[in-house]
């Protein structure tokens, strides 16, 4: 796999589609997040299809996770603490460029186009999502201290049950769904799922167990996913980059 990535590097440094004016900013301060935490598993939903949009999502040239040096060493730091657990973290996205964020909006604006929503969201009529504001024109990925990711059991090696998909859209995507995430108690209180769904007490504890290791190591949690997470002292508050996800030069 290293010698794909160094014989595509030349290739992903000359398209230009996808490049912003940061560029010499973002390659001298963001990472390889394997580089930094060499532990991770990587699931790029967005190079792939399996993601809400169907196809790999503009910007994604190559399956690996970038992050802001001083995100991936705040991950770093998680991921000891849920080694230490029995648990290695699975990232499905970390730094997006803002083309990316671009194609979710070209997407979420051709209504007829459904493909997916029998995996990601079911129980919405498309046109709702720019309103709802599962679709938005900025995202806090692309300032590159955000991560999406979950937790994978080193006993049973497979990905720990959170009762619910990564890129769900709905409430049952929310930390407090089912559960008081602040004192971490499980109520069964499932009132906002249109359809009555639900998950188990063991599901929620699972979910903060992943948000209890993030928010202790520096992170801040957003409100309506579980696996969604910001550094909370990014160094890029009001930058938004479109450098193409594709392999770094290595660790700085």
């Amino acid at each position: 796999m290293k010698r794909l990535f160094v014989a595509l590097l030349p290739v992903c440094l000359l398209l230009g589609a996808c490049v912003g004016s940061e560029d010499k900013k973002f390659e001298k301060d963001f990472v390889n997040l394997t580089d930094a935490v060499p532990d991770a598993i990587l699931e790029i939903r967005y190079y792939g299809t399996y993601n809400f949009v169907g196809a790999r999502i503009d910007g994604y040239q190559q399956p690996v996770a970038l992050l802001t040096a001083q995100a991936a060493q705040a991950l770093k730091a998680v991921s000891d603490d849920v080694m230490s657990q029995g648990y290695r973290l699975k990232i499905y996205d970390a730094y997006r460029p803002q083309c990316g964020v671009d194609h979710f909006v070209r997407w979420a604006a051709d209504i007829p186009d459904t493909s997916m929503k029998q995996y990601f969201y079911p129980d919405l009529d498309k046109s709702v999502l720019f309103d709802q504001e599962y679709i938005m024109a900025k995202s806090g990925h692309t300032r590159g201290s955000t991560v999406d990711l979950t937790l994978f059991d080193m006993n049973t090696e497979k990905e720990v049950d959170m009762g619910g998909t990564f890129d769900w859209f709905g409430p049952e995507s929310h930390p407090d769904f089912c559960g008081n995430p602040v004192t971490g108690e499980y109520t069964g209180d499932n009132g906002k799922s249109p359809k009555g769904r639900s998950i188990t007490p063991e599901q929620f504890e699972n979910r903060m167990i992943l948000r209890r290791a993030m928010l202790a190591h520096g992170f801040k949690p957003l409100d309506s996913e579980w696996w969604h997470f910001t550094l909370a002292d990014e160094p890029f508050k009001d930058t938004y980059f479109n450098h193409p996800v594709c392999q770094l030069g290595g660790w700085k």
